[in-house]
């Protein structure tokens, strides 16, 4: 699958610009996501430089024939239901598994989001884990894992340097009406 999926990015057009995370556990920030195409693009990268990424799915959908689909693909099944911990069940999944590298698209939605999530900075504090700067720019047609993050104990000012990372880095989304930043950023 490694070889098909270059292939696959490099007929497309994509340039990987980099290799997997140097650590086995981490989290990756995937940015812009305006497309569902967004996680084809990077399932193929990852497959490309040998990795294999996780990506939380909600375990309803984890039924025949799609769960197998979904556990080749690298989904966590979790429990999205009300009063669940998700912040507990992705600890859980870290202390599991020796590599496990957990692809989160911040802005929680493919549509316009100037209000991006946090969780991320709650998952990697909590399991104790590095953040990395990722990004699919359908501008550049360039996919990777750029570089660590270094966290604080503030989310608000960290959420501003994530927000501050990729508006300097000029990434552009599939659909980049629905890339916003917000926060006086745009």
């Amino acid at each position: 699958m490694r070889y098909i999926s270059k292939f696959l990015l490099w007929i497309t057009g994509w340039k990987v610009i980099s290799g997997l995370a140097p650590v086995p556990k981490c989290v990756v920030l995937g940015v812009p996501h305006t497309s569902i195409w967004d996680f084809v693009i990077s399932w193929l990268f990852y497959n490309s430089i040998g990795g294999k990424s996780s990506i939380i799915v909600n375990k309803k959908f984890f039924f025949f024939p799609t769960k197998y689909l979904l556990n080749y693909m690298g989904a966590i099944p979790l429990d999205l239901s009300k009063g669940v911990s998700l912040v507990k069940q992705i600890v859980v999944e870290f202390e599991k598994r020796e590599v496990m590298h957990l692809a989160i698209a911040i802005e929680g939605t493919r549509k316009p989001a100037t209000k991006w999530k946090g969780g991320f900075h709650t998952i990697a504090r909590a399991a104790n884990v590095p953040v990395y700067f990722a990004v699919f720019d359908w501008g550049r047609k360039e996919v990777g894992i750029v570089e660590p993050m270094v966290l604080t104990d503030d989310l608000t000012a960290d959420m501003l340097t994530v927000k501050k990372w990729y508006k300097q880095r000029g990434v552009v989304g599939k659909h980049p009406k629905n890339f916003i930043f917000g926060d006086g950023l745009d």
